[in-house]
């Protein structure tokens, strides 16, 4: 039996959560090392685990994965989450890219100066409401499947339902005008794997808060 893939980070979101929520949908168990010092990521990058001295680092099937994409990429092909065909992958990318954009904004939040942070959050809800998510709204509209690629689960709606509550967290009724995400979000919510890694107790970060930045910002001062 295969060990379990060992997941290196800070304990919380940044790059890593996407990775943690694909594992988790593709019902892969994990373990988790966690960055506390500044020591651990030197030893990390002097051992040469590191391909470019920064994490997110995941180690699973013999290698060391790094860059955030590339390992995203080689777990949705591995557990069949990338479409049937190349056509369906090109579309996932591409939706893929869109929801790593809007999230992008969310893990800068955090780290941005006091005074910036009322003017930047309401920036990213208002391009999430006029950019992003009526281009899933439509698409979801448009074929009238349950899933964004194919009518088959893929990577895309993993991602798109990480985006969805993310943005929740800071704006609860931004679905108000998006029916069709509404529903997609019901869907994917109670998908077996998804449900698990939503309840409580699970491997699921919560929101960055002071202590976390400091950490984060401790570590790769």
């Amino acid at each position: 039996m295969s060990e379990k893939p060992k997941l290196t980070y800070f304990n919380g979101r940044g790059r890593m959560e996407s990775i943690r929520w694909l594992l988790a949908a593709a019902g892969v168990e994990f373990v988790e090392e966690f960055l506390e010092t500044k020591n651990q990521l030197s030893k990390l990058i002097k051992d040469g685990c590191l391909l470019f001295d920064q994490v997110p680092l995941v180690e699973m099937d013999g290698l060391k994965l790094v860059q955030t994409k590339a390992i995203l990429n080689y777990i949705a092909e591995k557990y069949k989450l990338r479409g049937k065909d190349l056509k369906d992958r090109a579309q996932i990318d591409m939706y893929v890219e869109g929801t790593m954009d809007l999230m992008g904004m969310f893990l800068m939040y955090p780290f941005s100066p006091p005074e910036q942070k009322k003017t930047q959050l309401a920036s990213i809800i208002e391009k999430a409401t006029t950019r992003y998510f009526p281009v899933y709204e439509k698409a979801l509209k448009q074929h009238g499947q349950q899933f964004l690629v194919g009518n088959c689960f893929s990577w895309a709606d993993v991602q798109l339902l990480e985006a969805i509550l993310m943005v929740e967290e800071k704006k609860p009724d931004v679905l108000s005008s998006f029916p069709q995400l509404q529903a997609f979000k019901e869907r994917t919510s109670n998908i077996p794997t998804i449900k698990k890694f939503l309840q409580p107790g699970s491997q699921r970060k919560p929101p960055p808060d002071d202590a976390y930045v400091a950490t984060v910002m401790s570590i790769l001062a």
